[in-house]
This record gives C-alpha cells, sequence and structure tokens, in this order.
C-alpha cells in the first residue's frame, strides 16, 4: 500500500508555536488519564500508553510529570471530548477532536477556521475512517514481526513495509497487546506508536493548490487551543 506518510506526519518539524500546542495537547490527555484512572503507569494502561506517546513525540518530561501532578493534587478542572466532521479543500475528509473545558468556545472556533479556510464543516466524514493502532519501525524482517504477532494472538488489519519501515495496523483496543509483544520482539524506538483515526480506503492526492490551502487550513486548526487531534485522509 504505502504509508510512509504516517511516518512524515509524525516526524514533521515544528515551529516553537507547534511545540508548545503539542505539549499543551499531551498534558491535557495525561492530566485526565492520570485523574480517571490514577497515576501509576504500570497500573493504568491508558496513562502508559499516553507517557509513551508523548515521549515518541518529544514531549519534555517536566511537562508529563507536571499533568500527573496535577491529576495528584486534586485539580478540578476537567475537559470534554468531541470529534466534528467536515469537508476540506479538493473534497478532502477531516475529522477533528478536541479536548476542552469550553464546549460552546471548541466548537466556535473550529466552524470560524473551517469557514475562512475552505473547510465546509456540514461534511458527513466519518463513516470513511475508523479507530486504529498504528505502529512504525525500522530494523527488523517483516515475516518475523508477522510471526511474534501471531503466536501472541494478536488481532491486527494489517503488517507491510516501506522503504525499510515496518508498518503494523491493529484495531484500537489492541494498542497495549501489540505494543508488549513488539516490544518483547525487542523494538526500542518506534517512529510512530499511537492510536488514531485512519482512512478506510487508500488517501487522496489533491491538486498542488488544493494541498497548499489544505496545509493552511490544517496549521490554522492546531493553533486552536481546544483542538487536540487532526486526521484527514490526504496524502500530504
Amino acid at each position: 500500500m504505502g504509508r510512509a506518510h504516517e511516518v512524515r506526519a509524525a516526524s514533521m518539524a515544528k515551529t516553537a508555536a507547534k511545540k508548545a500546542s503539542a505539549n499543551g495537547r499531551a498534558a491535557k490527555e495525561i492530566y485526565m488519564a492520570a485523574k480517571a484512572g490514577g497515576s501509576d503507569p504500570t497500573a493504568n494502561l491508558a496513562l502508559r500508553s499516553l507517557i509513551d506517546k508523548a515521549k515518541q513525540n518529544q514531549i519534555p518530561s517536566d511537562v508529563i510529570q507536571r499533568a500527573i501532578k496535577r491529576a495528584q493534587g486534586g485539580d478540578a478542572e476537567n475537559y470534554v471530548t468531541n470529534r466534528y466532521e467536515a469537508l476540506g479543500p479538493g473534497g478532502s475528509a477531516l475529522i477533528i477532536e478536541a479536548l476542552t473545558s469550553n464546549v460552546n468556545r471548541a466548537a466556535a472556533n473550529i466552524r470560524e477556521v473551517l469557514n475562512k479556510n475552505h473547510g465546509n464543516p456540514e461534511g458527513k466524514v466519518l463513516f470513511g475512517f475508523k479507530d486504529s493502532s498504528v505502529f512504525a519501525f525500522e530494523g527488523y524482517e517483516i515475516d518475523a514481526v508477522l510471526e511474534i504477532l501471531m503466536v501472541n494472538d494478536v488481532e491486527v488489519d494489517d503488517v507491510e513495509v516501506d522503504e525499510g519501515v515496518v508498518f503494523v495496523y491493529a484495531p484500537f483496543k489492541e494498542f497495549a497487546h501489540a505494543k508488549k509483544v513488539l516490544d518483547e520482539l525487542g523494538v526500542k524506538e518506534y517512529l510512530v506508536a499511537e492510536t488514531k483515526m485512519i482512512s478506510i480506503n487508500t488517501n487522496i492526492k489533491l491538486s498542488e493548490i488544493d494541498n497548499d490551502q489544505l496545509k493552511i487550513l490544517l496549521d490554522k486548526l492546531e493553533e486552536l487551543e481546544d483542538v487536540q487531534n487532526i486526521y484527514h485522509n490526504v496524502d500530504l
């Protein structure tokens, strides 16, 4: 299939503003997970997964620890998760997830950005995506990866290799199980290790103009404090 865009998206260089936004998004996720399930990542698998994801995305350790300490201290702040569907330039499909303490603010800001940047907040596109666990790493033969996943009864949707990078796609619920098995295989460094929404069909390619407009739209959405994740079906 060729899904190297997963790695490109994960390793894309960030500006200082984007780094600050990424830190804030990770801190909110970790805070909520620690508040809901406890601050011990050994016992709280959701928290452990988020910490692993944060480290993979180069979130500073002090950001992670501050978020956990806030949850331990009984901070009363609470966030609500909402998911928005939209159409983007060139008929692209977008799923925007917000983690916010003010739902009305989040919805209004997302709608405004879409309307001003060639997006359509009325688009219905959720049917074209699914929740998935995604792993990408180098240095392993695909046959060895397939064998250990099968031996350990890990449910997978797809395993493939692209330019020396092995990609494992598994159901959302299999993240912890799949990562444990891959860790046992000896994988030390993941290019991608996270749960996300992925397009059910092959990603589309846009014209140069639509591609540039989509990049601007994505940048504007990422600047919003309430936006947590953005998924799309375009091979940028």
